[in-house]
C-alpha cells in the first residue's frame, strides 16, 4: 500500500478548475491538507462567506477527485472564509426565506477537559427542553465528540436532501448535530485550525435547524481556534462556564471567562461540578476536590452562580449509556439540581442579560 503525499494530492488537485478560472491549487484555494489513516481532509479559502454557495460545486469536485486516488478511504472537503472581507460575521440576518432561525445560541465552556462540560451540557439541554423551550445541541468539540453517544445515537449519520444542506438528528426531542456523525467514532480528527473554524461555520450554516429557542453549542476545552470562530462570528447570547471547586481548574475557568469578556459575549453564570461526594451506604458527603471554589470564584469575578452538581457515578453511567439522567430519572436530586440550573439560564435569556440574541441567527 502506498503512502498518500501531500503533493499527490496537490497534483489530484490541480486539475480541478477554479470558479475563478484556472485550477484551485494555483488560485490559492487550498489553504490546507491534512492526511492521516489514508483519510484526506483538505481547506479551501474561499475569501468571502457570501460565495459559498457558487463553490459548493468546486467542494463536492475536491471529494470526488481526492476519493478516488489510490489507497485514500474517504476525502472531506470543508469551505472556510477566514481572510476575505465579510469573513467576520458569519451569522446572517433574521429574513423570512431562511429554513429556520435560533432565537438564543449559550455556549457552555471550561479552561481545561476533564470538568465534566459535555455531561453538563447535554442535561442542561434535556433540562430547558423540558421547560418547554425548542432546543438543539451543537457538539463544537471537534476533536472530542461526545454528544452522539451521550445522546444515544453514535452510528447515525445525517440525511441530505438536497447535496448542500444537511438534516439534524434528533434525540430526546432536541436536534443534534455533531463532526461524530460524519467520521467513524474510533478515528481522530486530524485538522489545522481553518479546517476546524470550516467544520463549525459549516454546522451552523448549512444544518436545516429550523425554529430553535436555544442551540446549546458543547465548545470544546481552553480558548483556542473554536473559541474565537464562535465568539467572534456568531450572535452568542451568552457563556456557561463549567469547573470543578480546585484552585487549577478554577485558574483555568477563570482564563476561559475573561475570553468570553474579551470578546463581548455575556457569561451567564459559573457551575461547580463533582462539588462533593455523598456516600451512597452511609450518607456522608466527601469534598474530593474541595468545595465553594466555584461560587467563591464567581462572586470575586461579578458573575453568578448557577450551582453544584455532585460527582455522582449515576451521572456518569446515564450519560455514557446514551440516556441522561436528566431524562433517565428526572425526578433524582441530580437531574433537580440541572433543572435548576437550566431555569437559571432560562430567566437570563428572558431577561436584559441576553441582549446579544436580539438579532436571531438564521439558517437557510
Amino acid at each position: 500500500m502506498a503512502d498518500i503525499t501531500e503533493d499527490a494530492v496537490r497534483k489530484a488537485l490541480a486539475g480541478i478548475r477554479a470558479p475563478g478560472g484556472g485550477d484551485i491549487v494555483s488560485a490559492g484555494l487550498v489553504a490546507g491538507i491534512a492526511i492521516r489513516d489514508r483519510m484526506v481532509q483538505i481547506s479551501l479559502e474561499i475569501g468571502d462567506p457570501s460565495k459559498a454557495e457558487s463553490y459548493e460545486p468546486t467542494r463536492r469536485d475536491v471529494e470526488k477527485v481526492i476519493s478516488a486516488m489510490p489507497d485514500v478511504l474517504s476525502a472531506t472537503a470543508v469551505l472556510t472564509a477566514e481572510k476575505g472581507p465579510g469573513a467576520a460575521p458569519t451569522a446572517k440576518p433574521a429574513s423570512d426565506k431562511g429554513a429556520g432561525k435560533i432565537r438564543h445560541i449559550v455556549a457552555i465552556a471550561s479552561g481545561k477537559g476533564g470538568v465534566g462540560k459535555s455531561t453538563t451540557a447535554v442535561n442542561i439541554a434535556l433540562a430547558l427542553k423540558q421547560l418547554g423551550m425548542r432546543v438543539g445541541m451543537l457538539d463544537a468539540d471537534i476533536f472530542g465528540p461526545s454528544q452522539p453517544r451521550m445522546l444515544g445515537i453514535s452510528g447515525s449519520r445525517p440525511n441530505s436532501p438536497d447535496g448542500k444542506t444537511l438534516e439534524p438528528l434528533e434525540s430526546y426531542g432536541i436536534k443534534v448535530m455533531s463532526i461524530g456523525f460524519l467520521v467513524p467514532e474510533d478515528q481522530p480528527v486530524v485538522w489545522r485550525g481553518p479546517m476546524v473554524m470550516g467544520a463549525l461555520q459549516q454546522m451552523l450554516d448549512d444544518v436545516m435547524w429550523g425554529e430553535l429557542d436555544v442551540l446549546i453549542v458543547d465548545m470544546p476545552p481552553g480558548t483556542g481556534d473554536a473559541q474565537l470562530t464562535m465568539s467572534q462570528k456568531v450572535p452568542l447570547a451568552g457563556a456557561v462556564i463549567v469547573s470543578t471547586p480546585q484552585d487549577i481548574a478554577l485558574l483555568d475557568a477563570r482564563k476561559g471567562l475573561n475570553m468570553f469578556r474579551k470578546v463581548d459575549v455575556p457569561v451567564l453564570g459559573i457551575i461547580e461540578n463533582m462539588s462533593m461526594y455523598i456516600c451512597p451506604n452511609c450518607g456522608h458527603e466527601a469534598h474530593i476536590f474541595g468545595h465553594g471554589g466555584a461560587k467563591t470564584e464567581a462572586e470575586k469575578l461579578g458573575t453568578p452562580f448557577l450551582g453544584e452538581i455532585p460527582l455522582e457515578i449515576e451521572i456518569r453511567l446515564t450519560a455514557d449509556g446514551g440516556n441522561p439522567i436528566v431524562v433517565s430519572n428526572p425526578e433524582s436530586p441530580h437531574a433537580k439540581a440541572y433543572l435548576a440550573i437550566a431555569q437559571k439560564i432560562q430567566t437570563a435569556l428572558d431577561g436584559a442579560g441576553a441582549g446579544r440574541a436580539a438579532p436571531m441567527f438564521t439558517t437557510e
